[in-house]
């Protein structure tokens, strides 16, 4: 294995660095950096990124970052990674899902040294992260006021992809088109395999999602062979995949009052949610358009016409299976958790 150089920094096989990437400065003349952590095997492997925020308002995936430094688990004995657990950082600190240019930062992608604020940010992710890498994860929520239920998206007619996402193991894949000056095309052109971790809200931490994103990576870094394999033998359900979706939208302007959530089974021409008006009356009713399984849905109780409100995917496969699929993962992760957090009781206990 040979040295890892990023920016200024230098990092061998076996060592571990937290560094800051220079990007621009504030007004103020404060500078904004890049925080990267690199975690390196001391023996030979694949390279991924686990990037996080690339919309500044989705907060769950700073977090999945945040407790895999933390996990006595992410013990990397070969290969790197680069985790970034902060890309828009100005989003972050503004609690916004664009850059200060106003720009979407996955519509940026490769960006130029010399282009638009958001521009050179992709160009400097680019060119000191994603292309040192082999693989990447990049991790995501649904926007302001709409909920994903946590899938992978992925282009899964690429076989080396197809394989990364059915081993992170959520119950739900979504094949996704990979679209123009996103991460993913520019990874791809780089020849980094990507694939895209949907869960949860903007500007809210979903423990649920946060769990599934946690166990998700290291899923993939012991398919990578990059950690120890884990000592349990329980049964794999293989993830369900869909290779079309949908949003269905408001036929009318009002107060939403909703039948179905996220997870649900759904059949066509069903009733999912009555649109009424501030004096009680029904004014229309949102049908299903589809049979399928909603994995993102609107959360704000109000709606206008044409408006996004549930987005379906849909299976070729009997969806009551992997309805029970879905309920079983959450039953395992809340179990999980409750272990997790016994075992930290007893350590502050008897430490």
């Amino acid at each position: 294995m040979t040295a890892l150089t990023i920016g200024q920094y230098t990092i061998l096989p076996g060592e571990t660095k937290k560094i800051e990437l220079p990007v621009a400065r504030l007004y103020t003349d404060t500078q904004v950096s890049l925080p990267v952590y690199i975690v390196r095997g001391k023996k030979p492997g694949p390279t991924i990124f686990v990037s996080a925020a690339v919309h500044g308002d989705e907060l769950n995936g700073i977090e999945i970052i945040r407790r895999l430094i933390e996990s006595n688990k992410f013990k990397v004995t070969s290969g790197t990674v680069i985790a970034v657990p902060m890309v828009n950082v100005y989003g972050v600190v503004n609690q916004s899902r664009y850059m200060p240019d106003r720009r979407d930062l996955n519509r940026c992608f490769p960006g130029s040294a010399k282009g638009s604020l958001a521009g050179r940010l992709a160009n400097i992710f680019l060119k000191e992260i994603v292309k040192h890498c082999d693989y990447g994860i990049d991790l995501h929520t649904g926007a302001i006021h709409r909920s994903n239920l946590p899938q992978i998206r992925a282009n899964m007619s690429d076989e080396e992809t197809t394989k990364l996402a059915i081993a992170f193991g959520t119950p739900v894949i979504i094949n996704a088109d990979i679209l123009e000056g996103s991460l993913r095309s520019a990874a791809q052109n780089n020849g980094t395999k990507v694939i895209v971790y949907e869960a949860g809200e903007a500007l809210r931490f979903d423990e649920f999602s946060i769990l599934a994103g946690m166990k998700g990576v290291l899923n993939v870094l012991r398919h990578l062979g990059m950690i120890k394999k884990s000592r349990s033998r329980k049964k794999v359900i293989p993830p369900v995949i869909a290779y079309n979706s949908g949003w269905i939208r408001a036929n009318a302007s009002g107060f939403v009052k909703h039948k179905f959530e996220l997870g649900d089974q759904v059949s066509k021409n069903q009733v999912l949610a009555e649109i009424g008006s501030p004096y009680g009356e029904i004014i229309e009713c949102v049908h299903s358009n589809h049979n399928g399984i909603i994995v993102g849905k609107q959360n704000i109780p109000l709606v206008q016409e044409g408006e996004a409100m549930y987005h379906v995917a849909y299976f070729n496969e009997d969806t009551d299976d992997i309805v029970e699929q879905i309920e079983n993962e959450q039953d395992a992760l809340i179990e999980h958790a409750q272990l997790e957090l016994i075992a930290r009781q007893d350590q502050e206990l008897y430490s």
